[in-house]
């Protein structure tokens, strides 16, 4: 077999990510937040969140997303499915139904009042679920193609183990 090169990075590419990559996780974010109200939400802000994720895997592989993300993405899926699963029971403990919703007001001394639901940690738990898949798939799918030719994968065989 030939040896596995990298394609050459585009200088289009790392030019944009700088000011698309974050443009597009605040764009992730004000739809998780407005998502109570408005189309959106954690699981559409999570996706967002993804592509941006993406590009960056696109521009430089696994290890300029590891670099962007030093965060395991199955740390991720566990905090947010803990966040999420906790939010969901919060209601059972409070004497109410399993997921349903508690409203809290507030007054803020800058900004007025300020009204939250309890569904919004649900919704940053479901945010965590998707980014965090998102990072697992492209480390998943990122790892053999970053692996140098000939070098034995997790398992122990190598390409010419097999005869």
């Amino acid at each position: 077999m030939g040896k596995r090169t990298r394609p050459p990075q585009s200088l289009i590419l790392d030019t944009c990510l700088g000011a698309v990559f974050h443009t597009v996780l605040v764009f992730s974010l004000f739809l998780l937040f407005a998502g109570h109200n408005a189309p959106g939400g954690g699981f559409i802000g999570g996706l967002v969140a993804g592509a941006a994720f993406v590009l960056h895997y696109v521009a430089g592989g696994t290890g300029q997303l590891t670099r962007v993300a030093p965060v395991a993405p199955f740390v991720l899926m566990g905090t947010g499915l803990t966040l999420a699963v906790l939010v969901g029971m919060g209601a059972l403990v409070a004497g109410g139904q399993l997921l349903e919703s508690g409203v809290l007001s507030l007054d803020v001394p800058v900004l007025g009042k300020v009204k939250t639901t309890s569904a919004l940690p649900f919704d940053i738990g479901v945010y965590l679920i998707v980014v965090g898949l998102v990072l697992a798939l492209l480390g998943s799918l990122g790892g053999e193609a970053d692996r140098p030719a000939g070098e034995p994968d997790d398992a122990g065989a190598g390409e010419g183990d097999l005869q």
